[in-house]
């Protein structure tokens, strides 16, 4: 993949309005109990799912627009001091060091580990158990270090942090919330004469939107900030035991339909746009799959992977690139990554209000 663009994500911190006190706002979600720094920042439709403190975001580090931050017991994620993660970025289980500047649209997978002071160009992908060195400059999929750090970019990172690279001690403070995941069971919306029909064992997280010719099998998760449209295009069917995640989104092209057989999971930030995606199969985080492509049952989509319009593949493929190709062959069933949601895990997880 080409190079991302650098620096075209990043902001300056000084906007969290109480710098002493981490900052959620009304539309961002924290799921779990969070172990923030003072003046971290949750920013408008940001989601961090964090069962049992497995996330952790430093003093004044902020995670943007429509981002994704999932940890678990097995793969946790640790961000430090003045760290910002551009929009719509996803990280699990990954470890970010302070100072790090992360371009719009990049995707840290578990076990991925950066180093202090680095910058990540636009649209970034680390592989799992990526590690990369101090004060580097990373671009690509998967993400390469194309050279160091310049006098250049650290008066920049100087300006974006109003003038202050200092890394002062601090205290983690808890963060959390009281009302249990999926008690709300989301926002429904009729289209015209169509409403959602949606299974009673299914769980919405409170931020999720349905809209329209939708339908939700017994068993399904539909995790927070999740929007599902079934408007004029067509319809869209979602099996049994189906999981979609943070921030995903689900819509179609006109006279096509959209159906993701039982047992799929889509990660979170993934698009899915007016395909058929056969049963059991895993769409990894921020993979977009298009009109008219058939993905076969026990398939595996990699992290970050674009199946173009009317593209075919057979079952149990294994999906990378962008555009996608067949990379392998799984000789079963993929296993759940570690990243989807147990219902056991439900009753801890909790949203910020």
């Amino acid at each position: 993949m080409g190079a991302g663009r650098l620096w075209s994500g990043a902001m300056s911190l000084n906007r969290s309005p109480a710098a002493d006190s981490p900052q959620v706002a009304p539309s961002g979600a924290v799921l779990g109990l969070l172990r923030a720094g003072p003046g971290c920042h949750v920013a408008q439709g940001a989601v961090i799912r964090t069962p049992g403190g497995a996330v952790e975001l430093g003093a004044h580090s902020a995670l943007l627009e429509n981002g994704v931050a999932i940890g678990t017991a097995e793969q946790p994620v640790s961000i430090g001091q003045k760290v910002v993660f551009g929009h719509r970025c996803v990280v699990i289980g990954a470890a970010v060091g302070d100072l790090c500047e992360i371009g719009n649209g990049s995707i840290l997978l578990a076990g991925a580990r950066l180093g202090r002071g680095c910058i990540l160009g636009e649209g970034t992908l680390l592989p799992p158990g990526t590690a990369v060195a101090d004060e580097a400059v990373v671009v690509g999929r998967p993400g390469r270090a194309i050279r160091r750090v310049s006098q250049t970019d650290r008066e920049r990172l100087l300006r974006l942090r109003g003038g202050d690279v200092s890394l002062p001690p601090y205290l983690l403070q808890p963060l959390s919330g009281s009302m249990p995941a999926g008690a709300a069971m989301g926002r429904i919306y009729a289209y015209l004469d169509k409403e959602p029909r949606i299974d009673q064992s299914a769980v919405l997280f409170d931020s999720a939107e349905i809209t329209g010719d939708v339908s939700i099998g017994p068993g399904a998760i539909i995790g927070a900030g999740v929007k599902i449209i079934g408007d004029s295009h067509g319809p869209v069917r979602i099996g049994a035991r189906v999981q979609i995640l943070e921030n995903a989104v689900l819509h179609l092209l006109p006279d096509n339909e959209l159906v993701l057989e039982d047992g799929v999971v889509i990660g979170p930030a993934a698009m899915i746009h007016g395909c058929r995606i056969g049963r059991d199969t895993v769409v990894e985080p921020a993979a977009i799959v298009c009109d008219y492509s058939v993905v076969g049952e026990e398939s595996l989509v990699r992290a970050g992977a674009l199946v173009k319009q009317r593209a075919r593949f057979p079952p149990r493929a294994v999906l990378e690139g962008h555009p996608a190709i067949q990379v392998g062959t799984l000789d079963g069933q993929p296993a759940a990554p570690e990243w989807a949601l147990r219902r056991a895990d439900l009753a801890s997880l909790s949203r910020r209000r």
